[in-house]
């Protein structure tokens, strides 16, 4: 079975974010959820992804108002497909007013 990580970079601050809410989804069913640590990273949110389609989902908007930084997404919402076994990594670069993902290794 597939495994699921992430990673998440506050490109303001040129350094990763720590404290970020995720949550992931499959439907509206809530498979698992963290903060990321202090380097930004959440090893594992899920052991065992079968095939299927997952949202995860970043407490943007926490992270930036306990900075006291204004910001424009509340939170960020990432759809992925998981089609084969193999380890997912979802990292995200993240500003008050941009982000961007990718599928990681």
């Amino acid at each position: 079975m597939s495994s699921l990580s992430t990673h998440v970079l506050d490109a303001v601050a040129g350094a990763p974010a720590a404290g970020v809410a995720v949550v992931l989804y499959r439907d509206t069913e809530v498979l698992g959820s963290g903060t990321t640590d202090d380097d930004g990273r959440i090893a594992a949110l899920a052991a065992v992804l079968p095939p299927g389609t997952y949202r995860l989902v970043f407490d943007t908007g926490a992270y930036f108002a306990a900075r006291e930084i204004e910001s424009f997404y509340p939170e960020v919402a990432i759809t992925f497909v998981v089609i084969e076994e193999r380890h997912y990594h979802v990292p995200l670069l993240l500003s008050p007013f941009a982000f961007s993902t990718y599928r990681g290794s």
